[in-house]
């Protein structure tokens, strides 16, 4: 009997439900549900509306069903984010990663712990949204004065769906609070920043069922989507990925994590695998692009100003890690301040965007070289980015790299090659 594995994957701008079956030991997939999703302002801060979120979840298993008989399903979005959880109840509002609020407290946590100290407990890269900075935060707003859990998002998501809490192991190393030699919570970190002890038990790792929802076994995948995205490159030998969606992933699988000091001033960070650690470092991605286009083309098509700015011939690059593109009002104006010469047009801007982008994976790709003592030949690029050609070729000029361009759901992939074993 043929056994159907849904995965429910959510990216910062859209969730896709997948439904998997295995077919002479390769996994074979149809979409069955796809939502929008995206943060909201409240309040003057950037949220997300979990509550939306998870009917857009039931709705996409509800569809599933419609035409599978699943028999199991998992969840994966990005990391970083929680719900707060006070008993049963949510503690709203959720923030977005993208929101400033933890802008006034890192150097109040730098202080007790500097970031030299937390990187080598850690590994994790400095991100002024991680979540040791939000929870922190949260602590000095008294919003943890009576919590009782804090649910990444996945986690979060799950529990609704089957009334069981667990802390899965890929998405807790997106907190930088887990200790990269015990890889579990650091309670000398949490000690020193003063955070509640009972909102860190142990970790569970991918493969655990957690329960069932209407009749269908609920599974922890790699619940960091790219955890989850690793796992589903079809990648010959150890060779260099990129996962590009909103943010760009590049790194490497490596035994364990590399803590020394050319890491930590690279800025590379240390993530859970799946019996691996992933190596790899956060560049800013299509959501420039795609902030771009909301702003300059919001009702032209992707394809066609991808060609336009193919035949543009402006040439300058600029920082695409630069802090100011992170959340900017307008990214057209953040593109302004950070250029010498004036784009003439929309697409000199896309252009721009496009040569920054492979200019910081070639950057990315030297430090990593360098701090792994490896070379590598290849380069895999999964996830929406893939299906760019402009950028590929830009890629693999810049970094002298044979790109692999896979435009495959490599997430969901991951996600159902745990469901299914």
């Amino acid at each position: 009997m043929m056994k159907y594995a849904l995965a429910i994957d959510i990216g910062a701008s859209s969730g896709r439900h997948i439904v998997g079956w295995k077919e002479n030991d390769e996994i074979r997939t149809e979409e069955v549900y796809r939502f929008p999703n995206g943060v909201k302002e409240e309040d003057g801060h950037l949220i997300w509306d979990v509550d939306l979120l998870f009917k857009k979840v039931k709705n996409g298993i509800a569809e599933a069903k419609k035409k599978y008989e699943i028999d199991s399903l998992s969840i994966d979005t990005w990391g970083v984010d929680y719900v707060l959880m006070n008993g049963e109840e949510e503690h709203y509002p959720v923030y977005a990663y993208r929101d400033s609020r933890t802008e006034k407290i890192i150097d109040e946590v730098h202080s007790l712990v500097p970031f030299e100290e937390l990187y080598a407990h850690t590994g994790c890269q400095f991100q002024p949204f991680n979540t040791v900075y939000q929870l922190y935060d949260d602590m000095k707003q008294g919003r943890l004065e009576n919590a009782t859990d804090f649910l990444m998002i996945p986690e979060y998501l799950l529990y609704k769906l089957t009334g069981v809490r667990k802390k899965e192991f890929t998405n807790a190393t997106t907190t930088g609070l887990i200790d990269h030699e015990t890889l579990m919570f650091d309670q000398e970190i949490i000690g020193k920043l003063g955070l509640p002890k009972q909102l860190f038990p142990e970790l569970d790792q991918p493969g655990e069922v957690l329960g069932e929802y209407e009749g269908i076994k609920v599974i922890l995948c790699a619940t960091h989507d790219t955890g989850s995205a690793v796992e589903g490159i079809p990648m010959e030998g150890n060779e260099l990925y990129i996962s590009s969606g909103t943010w760009s992933l590049l790194g490497v699988k490596t035994e364990k994590p590399i803590t020394d000091p050319g890491s930590m001033k690279a800025n590379y960070s240390n993530e859970g695998g799946v019996g691996y650690n992933r190596y790899q470092k956060n560049i800013m991605g299509m959501w420039i692009i795609n902030e771009l286009q909301k702003e300059l083309c919001p009702d032209e098509n992707i394809a066609d100003i991808v060609k336009k700015a193919e035949d543009s011939a402006y040439e300058e690059v600029l920082d695409a890690n630069h802090e100011s593109l992170l959340a900017p009002l307008s990214m057209k104006s953040a593109f302004d301040a950070l250029l010498k010469i004036k784009p003439e047009n929309a697409y000199d801007y896309f252009r721009c965007a496009f040569k920054s982008l492979a200019f910081s994976y070639k950057q990315a790709i030297e430090e990593l070289e360098n701090n792994t003592r490896k070379s590598y030949k290849k380069l895999y690029i999964v996830g929406g980015g893939a299906k760019n050609a402009f950028l590929n070729r830009l890629t693999e000029e810049a970094t002298g790299k044979q790109v692999i361009a896979l435009p495959i759901e490599a997430t969901a992939l991951g996600n159902l090659k745990i469901q299914l074993g």
